[in-house]
């Protein structure tokens, strides 16, 4: 078993270099890097080489990358932390690499040479930074330590970060072979630290394991407040720790028997030396050979102390009294049930003690692993009678080792990050099947965090927010509704012959274009089918991260913006028919006119390349244009039908300020969103538009509205006085998405939210409004509005293709006493 190359390693101990997770620093775009190395892979292929008799049934965190990728992020390596533990070492590095954005710029219309098209586009050179991951044994630190030196020490390196056990143990060996000084941090300082930074930015990073459930994998959402809670960190021993805040925390608790034992005992009694063929061992092994059950004892249960007779009454019972030779499987298997349980019951005595009702479950001898989590589970649930729930984290084992690069990073440039999952480059958190092979199993992370030097740039809850602990951003989870899943993972492959055709036709003066479309079709295509097989691999499967994940590929591959030249096309030819469609607007009655807007509005949201039922219709057919659009869509009564509501709404008072969440450019943006802006800035209501900070589908981003937004106040008074007395702001999202999460929005946003004194909340499209947000509480009102641009959804929801969702909302609690006082 390879690591992703046949090239020969030149550390060839076996485990050394298992790469675990890459997690990348970008800007907010969430652009990838693409500059390919030259240079042979020869450092890391051998060293994931696994024995294919002693593969491990684990779920092992090795990720298969590309060799040129490893090898370039290894050349620019900028900083690392260590962690040493009792059997283990975690390292973190990052390595600052380019990757290529998309941009915008206006034309210089008074030019002599001035284009005849709106705004140039043009792709730049952006720089990003790269953290990895990669875990060996203690007992090959030294080698480790010449990799070390030999990829990551520069000149500009002076100083390791190091935390564990093993930074005083083997601080004088890293010193002497690397050269640097060693910066030993507390350990359980990082240890929290790492913990509450997963806990807090990382979505999906905590889960509930249900073995018998129908979705194995329960993930759980970001919530602003995490604490307190417990944290049982299982290494070599047991650590348990109560943490209450981000600073205060206290070790109130442990045992020594904890991986280390497991490891240990297991050597001894099936002669394995390797932890993950001894978890293998035991997810093939019966522990009811070798353990003592109570039938056993009482021939059945043991009902008035509520005792079933598969519980185990005595771990290794049977060993003392059969006369037969058992399994090294069956020992394994009653081994881990034995470490697994005590630690359960361990953590649920210190969680009543202390009153804690959430407890997590870290450190690497977690693994994924079914059986374990399934044990503890178990003994939790078993010993709380439910009142506790046992959590386990998708990183569990860096917990630490993030601790520590992050109190490096802390000494830069303190509170620059935020975080996002990378699905190009992550292999997921796998389900494990006996039959699977580690690497089948492989398991990482990536998290996006904005430009160094962008220290505003943090992702926050929309503070409109009802319930921000609460707020799931995910209309559907296709891993607990597997025909909705097998119909979105269809769509989405079927769907990729036209990305691909799009993606080239972006880059018609790139002859390569065409050879990194085709490894892009490759790369997702396989994200796909691990998806089918593996729902749960990064996180909860929705149709959002189906569309992240495409976007993430085709940024892998150097295809920053596929859809820019469409986007330039129809926004040049929708402005030509600006004016004409709000001089009709202003013909119309007050009550003609405001269902005329919202119609308009709906149409445009017609012009959605990402829906192929209307893609087909654009390529098909060039003349197709907003008026066809409107006739596409249903007659009232709608699908979902408040616009009655909305209409008795506008008669009153205006709103204060209106956020509205932008969908598409063209002839969305310009002739269905701008009138109905202008309607609003007409009745004095103030109008904050937030669209995408980078590129997505044929989304409108915050560079293109604000040369559209110009363009149009040029030709339109109303507008232009929106901007000129700043009662209409053009603002950035945080997203690079076609759907919305309203709990990673940019900070400034939500700054700005505030300050206006926002009470009226506008989400627009498929992506944004019925994927995501259709049960979102807010606590103002709101409105949202899309039209059903796929057939089997449309279906599903009872309607027909173009049916329309028009969705106004007033806050829960008000709705009585504002709805009379609206009434005119």
């Amino acid at each position: 078993m390879y690591l992703g190359s046949t090239t020969k390693c030149t550390y060839p101990l076996p485990n050394l270099c298992n790469l675990h997770a890459d997690w990348t620093a970008v800007s907010r775009t969430h652009q990838r890097t693409h500059a390919r190395s030259v240079k042979s892979w020869t450092t890391m292929a051998e060293c994931g080489r696994v024995d294919s008799s002693s593969s491990s049934h684990t779920m092992d965190k090795s990720i298969t990358l590309p060799p040129d990728e490893i090898f370039r992020n290894l050349e620019n390596a900028k900083r690392f932390a260590i962690d040493i533990g009792g059997s283990l070492t975690k390292l973190a590095y990052y390595s600052t690499v380019q990757h290529k954005v998309a941009k915008v710029r206006s034309f210089d219309h008074s030019a002599k040479a001035a284009s005849d098209k709106l705004y140039e586009i043009s792709v730049q050179e952006e720089v990003t930074a790269r953290l990895h991951f990669i875990k060996f044994e203690n007992a090959y630190i030294e080698t480790c330590l010449d990799f070390i030196k030999d990829h990551l020490v520069n000149t500009d390196t002076k100083v390791i970060k190091a935390t564990g056990g093993g930074a005083h143990k083997f601080k004088e060996l890293i010193e002497r072979k690397l050269g640097l000084k060693v910066d030993k941090e507390d350990e359980m300082t990082c240890l929290i630290k790492g913990c509450n930074f997963v806990l807090r930015n990382i979505p999906h990073e905590a889960f509930v394991y249900a073995k018998h459930a129908d979705s194995e994998f329960r993930f759980q959402t970001t919530n602003p407040d995490i604490f307190p809670y417990l944290l049982v960190n299982i290494g070599s021993g047991v650590s348990i720790v109560k943490v209450e805040s981000e600073d205060k925390f206290e070790r109130i608790g442990g045992s020594s028997i904890g991986g280390g034992t497991f490891w240990g005992l297991g050597a001894l009694l099936t002669k394995t030396k390797r932890f993950d063929e001894l978890l293998q061992l035991a997810s093939k092994g019966q522990h009811t050979s070798v353990d003592m059950l109570v039938k056993d004892i009482y021939g059945g249960s043991y009902g008035s102390l509520g005792l079933t007779g598969d519980l185990i009454a005595s771990s290794f019972g049977k060993s003392a009294t059969a006369n037969k030779e058992f399994s090294k499987e069956d020992m394994a298997k009653s081994l881990l049930h034995m470490i697994s349980n005590d630690i359960g019951q361990l953590a649920c005595l210190y969680a009543k003690l202390h009153n804690l009702s959430r407890v997590y479950f870290g450190g690497f001898f977690i693994r994924g692993h079914p059986v374990t989590m399934h044990t503890i589970t178990y003994s939790i649930n078993f010993f709380t009678k439910g009142e506790v729930q046992a959590l386990f984290l998708r990183h569990e084992g860096y917990l630490g080792t993030i601790g520590a690069f992050l109190k490096g990073a802390e000494e830069d440039n303190p509170n620059q990050y935020s975080w996002g999952e990378n699905y190009a480059g992550s292999s997921g958190l796998m389900s494990v099947s006996p039959d699977m092979n580690p690497m089948q199993r492989a398991r990482s992370g990536t998290f996006d965090m904005l430009e160094m030097d962008r220290l505003e740039r943090k992702l926050v809850n929309l503070p409109l927010l009802q319930d921000p602990s609460s707020y799931i951003p995910d209309t559907v989870d296709l891993t607990e509704d597997a025909l909705a899943r097998e119909y979105w993972l269809y769509c989405f492959e079927e769907a990729l012959d036209g990305v691909v055709k799009r993606a080239v036709a972006s880059q018609p003066d790139m002859p390569e274009a065409a050879e990194r479309a085709e490894k892009f079709r490759q790369k997702y295509r396989h994200k796909l089918q691990t998806l089918r097989q593996q729902p749960f691999a990064y996180g909860s499967l929705t149709v959002r991260s189906l569309l992240d994940t495409r976007e993430h590929c085709l940024n892998e591959f150097n295809f920053p913006d596929p859809y820019s030249k469409i986007k330039q096309r129809e926004n040049d030819a929708a402005l030509k028919y600006y004016l004409k469609a709000v001089k009709s607007l202003e013909a119309l009655s007050w009550e003609e006119r405001q269902f005329a807007l919202v119609r308009g509005v709906l149409a445009g949201n017609v012009f959605d390349w990402g829906a192929k039922a209307v893609s087909d219709v654009l390529e098909s057919d060039p003349e197709f244009g907003f008026e066809q659009a409107k006739r596409q869509l249903e007659e009232r009564p709608w699908l979902i039908d408040s616009f009655d509501q909305w209409l008795e709404r506008q008669r009153g008072p205006p709103h204060k300020c209106a956020l509205f969440f932008v969908d598409n450019s063209g002839v969305d943006i310009i002739l269905g969103v701008m009138p109905f802006v202008r309607e609003l800035l007409s009745r004095g209501t103030e109008v904050v538009l937030a669209s995408n900070s980078g590129p997505a589908l044929n989304d409108v981003t915050n560079g293109e509205l604000q040369i559209l937004t110009e363009k149009i106040a040029a030709m339109d008074s109303v507008i232009q006085a929106g901007l000129r007395e700043d009662r209409l702001t053009l603002i950035q999202s945080g997203s690079s998405s076609p759907c919305l999460d309203l709990s990673r929005l940019d900070k400034e946003l939500a700054m700005v939210v505030r300050e206006r004194q926002t009470d009226l909340v506008i989400i627009e499209g498929m992506g944004r409004a019925i994927h995501t947000n259709y049960y979102a509480m807010l606590s103002c009102e709101s409105l949202k509005m899309a039209v059903i641009k796929n057939s089997w959804l449309a279906d599903r929801l009872g309607g027909k293709l173009f049916s329309v969702v028009f969705k106004y909302e007033v806050a829960p609690g008000k709705p009585s006493e504002d709805c009379a006082a609206l009434t005119p």
